[in-house]
């Protein structure tokens, strides 16, 4: 009992300071809500990525002159690498052998895909391959046929579609044998490709695929770095064919035993492991601003914790002269400060993940609310309010109580 009127007091201390309160809990819950909004949309990218990471297709990896996940400029510290031109690539293939399958890709985007007078967005991927990529990036088809040994070897002016291309400019007939427009050249449709969905709010339907001969023929073959994507028959082997890939590729590439190599080789598990690093980095950032935030608000407790104890001197006073005690003024001043403290918390933790689930509709992303991150804000939130609040709450439970009784 003794506890819940505690509670009842702090709470009607608050009330009795409406905007003062306001503004303390305001300024905590700012430092709370920047860490929760920020790992909520941390985790809900970690679980896009996890659950449908569709980059590269299962016992995979693949081999470019880039890294995949590159934050500087790529120019800067790549950009003297030899490119990884078709004939080197061609040649990696021919040494890998019946071990792996090894698909060749080059891409570019931003074209428009005419037929008769429909055409599509901007937003479309060209990509020259050959008759591996299917399997290599977890397509299916859906009608028709897929790219051909032939098709390549010939550089046939033939395509597959992907679903988004075939709905926009095959609305109400079959799409098979018809000939379509891009950058001014034209291309037979012999099959589409089964819809795969969105990732990171990207489209993975909006492309047409032609073979990587004719696009070497249309485009040229100068500076054209190909990526070349090895996959391996089983989980198990995975990592002896990675480990021949990489000697292959050095063998190919002319490189002496002491060169390190000068091609990057990431697969979808290197990919969530950088994307972790970087998680860890954000959130370290993010508690780092949240920290100080929180210092600041702690700042503010402590500074309407000492006005309330000015204010309230007479009132401590009468309380000591009928018999509380000292333990029973500084628990009632540090638990007064640890709800002021836990409320900017809960409010923040709230417009934080407000503001996650709100990214996540945005970006396409399926959120979840970091539990973690959630109880580790509000623990501090609360040893921010013992800490401050502790003098404030001394210094109450210390004063006289004569000289309380005397103050105006």
């Amino acid at each position: 009992m003794i506890l819940i009127e505690i509670l009842r007091l702090a709470a009607a201390s608050l009330r009795a300071n409406k905007i003062r309160s306001g503004l303390t809990i305001f300024a905590m819950a700012i430092g709370v809500f920047s860490i929760i909004g920020a790992m909520t949309i941390m985790d809900g990218v970690r679980n896009e990525i996890e659950s449908g990471l569709s980059v590269l297709g299962s016992n995979s990896f693949q081999i470019q002159k880039f890294p995949a996940i590159n934050f500087s400029n790529p120019w800067t510290r790549y950009g003297n690498r030899r490119d990884i031109d078709y004939p080197m690539a061609g040649r990696f293939k021919e040494l890998m052998g019946d071990d792996a399958s090894v698909n060749l890709q080059l891409g570019r985007g931003g074209l428009v895909a005419v037929y008769k007078d429909r055409k599509t967005n901007p937003s479309m991927r060209l990509r020259g391959t050959d008759e591996n990529f299917m399997a290599a990036y977890n397509y299916t088809i859906a009608d028709g046929r897929s790219l051909g040994a032939d098709d390549v070897a010939l550089g046939r002016p033939v395509c597959v579609l992907g679903s988004e291309i075939s709905e926009k400019l095959f609305p109400a007939e079959d799409p098979i044998g018809n000939m379509i427009r891009v950058g001014g050249q034209n291309y037979t449709v012999i099959g589409i490709a089964a819809p795969k969905g969105s990732s990171l709010g990207q489209s993975q339907d909006a492309f047409v695929l032609i073979p990587i001969t004719r696009y070497l023929m249309v485009y040229g073959r100068a500076y054209r770095s190909i990526s070349v994507n090895v996959q391996a028959p089983t989980q198990e082997e995975l990592p002896a064919i990675q480990d021949r890939a990489i000697g292959i590729m050095r063998l190919v590439r002319q490189l002496d035993p002491e060169d390190p190599n000068d091609f990057e080789i990431f697969s979808n598990e290197s990919l969530i492991e950088a994307f972790n690093k970087i998680a860890v980095v954000i959130g370290i950032g993010a508690f780092v601003i949240s920290g100080i935030a929180l210092v600041t608000a702690g700042v503010g407790v402590m500074n309407i914790m000492l006005v309330s104890v000015t204010e309230r001197t007479k009132e401590i006073g009468i309380r000591k002269s009928i018999g509380a005690k000292k333990t029973n003024i500084l628990a009632q001043f540090l638990i007064e400060s640890v709800t002021l403290s836990l409320s900017g918390g809960v409010c923040g933790i709230v417009i934080g993940y407000v503001l996650g689930i709100a990214a996540g509709l945005i970006f396409s992303l399926s959120v979840s609310f970091p539990v973690f991150w959630a109880c580790i804000g509000m623990a501090v939130c609360g040893l921010i309010g013992v800490g401050f609040g502790m003098y404030p709450a001394w210094k109450a439970a210390s004063l006289d109580p004569i000289e309380a009784l005397r103050y105006e």
